[in-house]
């Protein structure tokens, strides 16, 4: 597909197929999202893998709250998204280079999430991306250092729905011109 139908057609996928996903084909999401640019070339994002029939289990019933646990039942893997604290945002030296610092961390998860979920749409596969998790437990199970920033989770699977896209805002409502 290219760039801007994988872009309209990707959506937030809450009801997965059973089936199975390669080792392989995690890889080349991964890569993508190793595409991504950050700051000053720090590529602070670091991914884990939940794979295995157990570990997906303990991660949904474990680490996920609320509503999400039932979002993502099926799903054929997980991605713990994090990124190391000091890296972007920061110079050589170890001091920060403006006023948001560890923030821009963020930011690069965020671009390197993006390529993540782009890949997987353009592969066939679903995503959800989750934010409401235990941080401490998916820290605990995974073992995941201290520092790493726990940012969210995505779940990646066969799709067994295909909601309509959410009403946008218009390109008028959200820029302003100068």
């Amino acid at each position: 597909m290219d760039v801007n139908t994988v872009m309209e057609k990707r959506r937030s996928i809450r009801k997965y197929k059973e089936g199975t996903i390669s080792k392989e084909e995690i890889t080349e999401m991964i890569r993508a999202a190793n595409l991504a640019p950050s700051w000053k070339n720090s590529q602070c994002p670091r991914y884990y893998v939940v794979y295995s029939e157990d570990m997906k289990e303990k991660l949904r019933t474990e680490v996920l709250l609320n509503h999400n646990p039932a979002n993502c039942v099926n799903a054929v893997c997980y991605f713990v998204m994090t990124f190391e604290k000091g890296l972007a945002g920061f110079s050589r030296d170890g001091s920060q280079d403006n006023e948001l610092g560890d923030a821009w961390g963020f930011y690069d998860l965020g671009l390197a999430s993006e390529n993540l979920l782009l890949k997987a749409e353009d592969m066939g596969y679903g995503t959800l991306v989750m934010g409401i998790r235990d941080a401490d437990a998916c820290r605990k199970l995974l073992a995941i250092p201290e520092n790493e920033v726990v940012t969210a989770v995505i779940s990646v699977g066969i799709p067994d729905i295909d909601p309509a896209m959410p009403k946008r805002k218009t390109v008028d409502e959200i820029t302003k011109w100068f």
